[in-house]
């Protein structure tokens, strides 16, 4: 929503966001914070160069009607959700916004998916709120964003609990 506003690409704005993700993990995790967990910035230097990457490469992706959005929308959360459970079942290296998930979901003992609905939903919630501030209204927020924010985290919790791959993948 950022790069509505200002010069910053969607990419660039996220390699900003994830820097403090990473920031706020060393925060909530202190001692328990690894220093090879600093590869992160690695990490996030790819994927917020994937961004703009994969923006460009998917211009053309545009779901006409609300049947063809609404399963767009079903199999991006399901593919974004599993590729998320794979990331962080062997507890290494994560992009930074899975990795500050995973400090607070360890941090509060509570289950991942649950604490990245909750992350998610504070993150559209931000969102909304610098929206009205720029704009006046909602600008670059729709009923997607805030169904995968819903979505995504109660799919990854499905995904570990029922899938065995996700168990083989963590017992490495």
């Amino acid at each position: 929503m950022l790069d509505l506003r200002f010069a910053p690409t969607f990419g660039q704005f996220t390699f900003v966001l994830n820097l403090a993700h990473i920031a706020a993990q060393a925060a909530l995790l202190r001692r328990d914070f690894r220093p090879v967990q600093l590869l992160q910035v690695v990490a996030n230097v790819i994927f917020s160069a994937f961004i703009d990457v994969s923006m460009g490469l998917l211009w053309w992706l545009s779901p006409q009607g609300v049947p063809a959005e609404v399963a767009s929308l079903a199999l991006g959360c399901a593919v974004l959700a599993f590729g998320i459970s794979v990331e962080v079942a062997p507890n290494v290296i994560v992009v930074p916004g899975e990795g500050i998930v995973r400090a607070i979901s360890s941090t509060l003992g509570r289950p991942f998916g649950t604490c990245k609905l909750c992350f998610d939903i504070t993150l559209v919630l931000i969102a909304c709120g610098l929206s009205f501030v720029f704009f006046g209204g909602l600008n670059g927020l729709g009923v997607g964003t805030i169904a995968s924010a819903l979505a995504v985290g109660p799919i990854v919790n499905a995904i570990d609990r029922r899938v065995p791959l996700i168990s083989a993948i963590r017992s490495l």
